[in-house]
């Protein structure tokens, strides 16, 4: 799920730590769902994720931020300078890769 806010939009996630192959999948609800290799220990995966996100959306790491779920699989995540519409494009293109 994502929300736009002016110059951001946050999304909605499920994160799946210690996954034997990482990427990005689009679930049959549409929601983003990121697989990782790191473990969910002393923010390792929570690293990965930013890195992930930061990689698939063309942004900086600075842009991305968890805003909420740093120790939940379920995550709240900012990411700033970029619109509603390149996320959905973007999304897209996960959910048809």
């Amino acid at each position: 799920m994502a929300r736009g806010v002016p110059g951001a939009v946050t999304l909605t996630l499920r994160v799946l730590p210690r996954a034997a192959k990482p990427g990005l999948s689009v679930e049959a609800d549409g929601s983003l769902k990121v697989r990782l290799r790191s473990p969910p220990v002393d923010g390792a995966a929570n690293t990965e994720l930013v890195e992930a996100l930061a990689a698939a959306f063309g942004l900086p790491r600075r842009a991305v931020s968890i805003v909420g779920g740093a120790h939940s699989r379920t995550k709240r995540v900012t990411l700033d300078g970029i619109d509603a519409v390149t996320v959905a494009a973007v999304i897209a293109r996960i959910g048809h890769g």
